[in-house]
């Protein structure tokens, strides 16, 4: 059996009396899509974070592919192929959308940003950003400054910039929110032509967007998971109707 590519054992966060990670036991499997679903104020930012090292935790352990990444930060935990996508899209308006690609590309490679002219006159850098540009369905926006997307774009577009970090495990950190319909749509065939290729921890509150991705799903309420099954197992679940979905959730 398949070694888990992330687990988390016993972590736990809290600030004074509260707890907002209570000893939360995790394991995502290599090219799954684990989802992480739970109300407002659940501590689901707060375990991503601990996740991609922008937060220590208090106690427990962090194994990413293997090794003990408890105490890494999260540049070495990026260099070790774990990806965020951020919850609030962050890219750089002014330049291209290949340009954004390239960068990253070229922050991989080890080189410190040379910035616009270098990345521009960079062909085979330029050539491997539209690859993935047309992966994510962006190759007609290429030329075009970042800034001018539409929300959703943007969101493919930050995608795209953590693909080209060659990443092992992505944290999607509410890949939807803002999204329109069609939009939503869209990243959810996008994430669903990844799907096996690259592990991915999901968190996300568009529950049909959940349900028609996830092969797992966590439920956290108040710092600790409740339930851990397949969208069926979870769907089915009386407890997490009462704690979380609601009658809308278990239609």
């Amino acid at each position: 059996m398949a070694e888990p590519i992330l687990k988390l054992d016993d972590l736990a966060k809290s600030y004074g009396a509260l707890k907002v990670t209570d000893h939360v036991d995790l394991e995502v499997m290599p090219g799954e899509i684990h989802a992480i679903i739970g109300p407002n104020g659940a501590g689901k930012t707060t375990l991503i974070g601990q996740i991609s090292g922008a937060l220590r935790p208090d106690s427990g352990r962090i194994t990413f592919n293997g090794r003990d990444v408890t105490a890494l930060g999260m540049p070495a935990r990026a260099r070790a192929g774990l990806a965020r996508s951020f919850q609030i899209t962050e890219i750089l308006p002014a330049f291209t959308t290949r340009e954004n690609v390239a960068l990253a590309l070229q922050a991989r490679q080890g080189h410190s940003f040379r910035f616009l002219a270098n990345v521009g006159r960079d062909r085979d850098l330029n050539d491997r950003a539209g690859e993935y540009l047309a992966e994510l369905g962006l190759a007609h926006r290429a030329d075009i400054p970042a800034g001018t997307l539409s929300h959703g774009e943007k969101r493919a577009l930050e995608l795209a910039i953590a693909l080209a970090l060659e990443p092992k495990l992505l944290l999607l950190d509410e890949p939807m929110a803002g999204t329109g319909r069609e939009e939503t749509d869209r990243l959810v065939e996008v994430l669903q032509a990844l799907k096996g290729r690259y592990a991915m921890l999901l968190v996300e509150h568009d529950m049909s967007a959940v349900f028609a991705l996830a092969d797992r799903i966590s439920v956290l309420v108040y710092g600790q998971i409740v339930a851990t099954g397949t969208p069926g197992e979870i769907r089915a679940s009386a407890r997490v109707r009462e704690a979380y979905l609601g009658e809308e959730g278990a239609a």
